[in-house]
């Protein structure tokens, strides 16, 4: 076959299938990472807010983050020019209630009044999520967070809040942003003790505690919001064995299993596998439950799955050996991908490009979790989170040229479809983020937006809204509905 037969042949595989008539293409970001403002409107501190002001610079925090609560008429403007046909956002409990379980804000029900309307006037509609990583510290203050049942109660209270105020608005809401990935990170569960079996026991009755709120705002979402749509979003995980060695295989899965699928299992089943119970079990950190907690759990079925995902992970087989016992930590790369003796030490994938921030890139990673998801829940999935951070550069004449973004995004994309291809029903696709934000780790060193935000770390600058090369690109894909990439 010639050469030209051969381009032509790889082509005609790597060209995307029509994306559905209705399809939801939108971006993403959250509360605290984007509003600024974060004690104005009476609202109240968060987990987030704390541990932004307790770790950055001068005014790398959530003061002003984005700004988005002085300049959302704009920023939604610039939705409505790049095409969205849906914009996926957080609301802060702490604005709404600014203590969390006291005196509902009425300043803070007008603000997100305000945004929803606007986006509706715009023909976008809003995607909301209830709990992105911004737990009210007044909550932390009063029961220690998700230790206590109270913050349940707390939830509760105000989910139902929301859905009784937006509800005749909002079709589609999320619960909990990432629990699975949230719950592993100290910082953002508050988890503080010293000893590291007494912090899992605290990880452990926590996760339990959310799982719970998750299921009774489902319950009251269907009661509440007549046609509403509810479901988790997760931080998706796929790894490979590092060889074919059969303990390696397992290992992989089993790294799957603990990061991501025994949280699915219980949103969709109500109860922890078999394998994840064992693991509680020999760790001695089995939370404690109360009575009726079992119907509660089982009878809240999510709508559909939100799938987060930026990376594939790489592991071999750690014995338990040197009496450690499985399931115990060991070894962190980070929070996130953590070792456990008896399960699985992360290693570094030799077939995949790494980005400046530590992820390594693969596009088959995301079909294979959509697949994997979709056979193993049969319930519509969407895409919530995928993008590249990086550090981008404005030049002197005012562009940002952010090819490797683009490419980035293409590539994604173009597996979104061959999922639908496979047979996935995916029903949008939400990248992150709309505009720059403040990343969780790194500031504004860090970025994926469609839209530069001109300050730094220690400067505000003017916090001008630049359109990256990407926002003209993404526009086209959307005006074509994925036809041309």
């Amino acid at each position: 076959m010639s050469k030209k037969g051969t381009d032509e042949t790889a082509d005609s595989v790597r060209r995307p299938t029509l994306f559905p008539e209705h399809f939801l293409w939108g971006a993403s970001s959250s509360a605290f990472q984007i509003e600024g403002g974060w004690d104005e409107g009476k609202k109240g501190m968060t987990v987030a807010d704390y541990n932004s002001f307790r770790r950055s610079g001068i005014q790398a925090d959530t003061r002003t983050a984005s700004d988005f609560y002085h300049r959302w008429r704009e920023d939604i403007g610039l939705m409505k020019e790049l095409g969205l046909k849906m914009y996926r956002f957080s609301m802060s409990w702490a604005r709404i209630i600014p203590d969390g379980d006291g005196d509902v804000n009425q300043e803070g029900i007008r603000f997100y009044h305000q945004v929803i309307d606007c986006l509706l006037e715009q023909g976008i509609q809003p995607f909301v999520t209830l709990y992105h990583f911004d737990l009210p510290y007044a909550l932390v203050e009063k029961y220690n967070g998700w230790e206590s049942r109270e913050c349940v109660a707390a939830f509760d209270r105000y989910a139902g809040i929301v859905f009784r105020e937006f509800g005749d608005k909002v079709a589609y809401w999320q619960v909990h942003n990432e629990q699975n990935l949230m719950v592993r990170v100290d910082e953002r569960m508050n988890i503080k003790a010293g000893d590291a079996w007494e912090c899992d026991r605290l990880r452990a009755q926590m996760d339990y505690h959310m799982f719970l709120a998750h299921a009774l705002a489902v319950k009251a979402c269907h009661e509440l919001v007549p046609g509403g749509r509810i479901g988790p979003a997760v931080s998706s995980t796929c790894t490979y064995p590092l060889t074919n060695r059969p303990e390696d295989v397992w290992a992989a899965r089993m790294n799957d299993w603990f990061k991501t699928d025994y949280c699915l299992d219980m949103y969709y089943d109500g109860e922890y596998p078999g394998y994840y119970m064992r693991y509680l079990e020999e760790r001695g950190i089995v939370p404690k439950t109360g009575a009726g907690d079992r119907e509660i759990l089982m009878g809240a079925r999510m709508d559909y799955i939100a799938v987060n995902y930026y990376r594939t992970l790489c592991v071999s087989y750690l014995p338990a050996t040197g009496g450690h016992v499985p399931g115990e930590r060991s070894f962190p790369v980070n929070e996130v991908d953590f070792d456990q003796y008896g399960y699985f030490r992360h290693v570094k994938n030799e077939y995949l490009e790494t980005s400046a921030y530590g992820a390594q890139i693969d596009p088959m990673g995301l079909r294979t979790v959509l697949n994997l998801y979709y056979r193993r829940y049969r319930l519509p999935l969407i895409v919530t989170e995928n993008g590249l951070g990086a550090g981008d550069v404005l030049t002197e004449n005012g562009k940002v040229h952010d090819y490797y973004r683009i490419d980035y995004l293409r590539q994604h994309i173009e597996a979104c479809s061959q999922a639908i291809g496979d047979g996935v029903d995916l029903f949008g696709y939400s990248p992150w983020s709309f505009m720059d934000l403040l990343s969780s780790h790194q500031g504004f060193r860090k970025r994926y937006g469609f839209v530069y935000v001109n300050r730094d770390e220690h400067d505000l600058k003017d916090l001008a809204r630049i359109k990256k090369d990407s926002f003209y690109w993404y526009r086209r894909v959307i005006e074509t509905n994925g036809r041309e990439l």
